[in-house]
């Protein structure tokens, strides 16, 4: 049976599975604008021709090299931005509960996040970082203001919540995800007085920890490491899944002493599996634009993705992927099917700068051909 096919089939029979489901998400909270460089204006407002891939961008960026220069980028939007407040926006509309602890606002939680903040339970630790999107045919520079993410510590989550609460969250959750943790230098700490003062106090059950590094090139390999090594004590406490898109995959494996590998169907399902079996994680998932592979205990699994050329927006499809993939996990589907649901989630967003529905996912998955 096609895999579009056994996926809707799976969704059907298992969409009813999410009731009652809480995800607990965070760390981090950005306001993006999402901007696109102009090469050539003709006219006021988007009247201009735009600078269509990042190698263009940087040859302006050199040339300027021992002068200077004039880039414009026009503003298309400001939303809510960071790997987790996008990944649980997405999460609400598959139809989880949610509690989210991040940086939405120190004393008010920003307008951007408001519309979130009205369908779940926000713990704000600080104000939220900022990010200014340069979007690409070929990719996306994000340039992004971080300090207020300092603040973003165990230490503050207690301050916050109160021990009580914390544990309370955790022990209720059925999905736990921790990403961004490139952009948040208190988040290895984090990970360990979770594993170590937290968690072993929680009565055991399912639960599923999905981690997302947010492309780990800025941190040294030691910490990557270290890292890494914290993330997998999370599996005596649940299962744990490890998310990465190509270059973070391809970042991890070399840290962990494997060479490179093609990035094709084969070479994906590899280091996936390299890594899964080298950090005794039960789920490594990678996810480049044109499609998904995952490694289980089971053995590992490989789809296409609904690759479009022009998206409407590639901010966030990352974090979409994530959040479809989670919501497979939880409904009980199989790899392939999270994968699909992954690439399906990402797939509706960045054609329409809309977070699907479980509904929207089976018609997406009807009509993809």
């Amino acid at each position: 049976m096609d895999f579009r096919q056994a996926t809707l089939d799976e969704l059907r029979q298992n969409s009813a599975g999410l009731e009652g489901k809480l995800a607990v998400v965070g760390l981090d909270g950005f306001v993006d604008t999402i901007v696109t460089p102009v090469a050539l204006r003709s006219g006021q407002g988007d009247d201009f021709e735009a600078i269509p891939t990042i190698k263009d961008f940087g040859e302006r960026i050199v040339g300027a090299a021992g002068k200077s220069t004039n880039l414009e980028l026009y503003p298309r939007m400001d939303k809510l931005g960071g790997n987790g407040p996008i990944m649980a926006t997405a999460l609400l509309q598959h139809g989880f509960a949610l509690k989210y602890i991040g940086s939405l606002g120190r004393f008010a939680i920003h307008p951007v996040f408001q519309e979130m903040a009205s369908r779940s339970e926000i713990v704000s630790l600080s104000d939220p970082a900022t990010t200014i999107a340069v979007e690409f045919d070929d990719g996306k520079l994000m340039l992004g203001q971080m300090r207020s993410l300092d603040e973003v510590t165990f230490e503050r989550m207690v301050e916050k919540m109160g021990m009580p609460a914390l544990e309370q969250a955790f022990g209720a959750a059925d999905l736990v995800a921790l990403v961004n943790w490139t952009m948040i230098p208190g988040m290895s700490e984090i990970f360990r007085e979770l594993v170590e003062t937290v968690l072993p106090k929680l009565p055991a059950r399912d639960r599923v920890f999905f981690f997302d590094l947010a492309d780990p090139e800025k941190r040294s390999e030691a910490d990557l490491l270290a890292a890494l090594e914290l993330i997998g004590r999370f599996g005596a406490f649940g299962q744990v899944t490890l998310g990465l898109n190509l270059k973070e995959a391809q970042r991890v494996h070399r840290t962990i002493g494997f060479h490179a590998l093609p990035e094709d169907e084969a070479g994906l399902r590899q280091i996936a599996a390299d890594i899964r079996e080298k950090l005794n994680y039960a789920t490594v998932v990678v996810h480049p634009k044109e499609s998904a592979a995952c490694a289980t205990a089971e053995g590992t699994y490989w789809i296409p993705g609904p690759y479009v050329k022009k998206p409407l927006i590639t901010t966030g499809a990352g974090d979409h992927f994530n959040a479809g993939f989670s919501t497979g996990q939880l409904l009980g589907l199989s790899p392939q099917a999270c994968l699909t649901t992954g690439v399906c989630t990402s797939g509706h967003y960045v054609r329409t700068a809309q977070s699907p529905t479980l509904a929207d996912l089976e018609s997406f998955l009807a009509n993809w051909s």
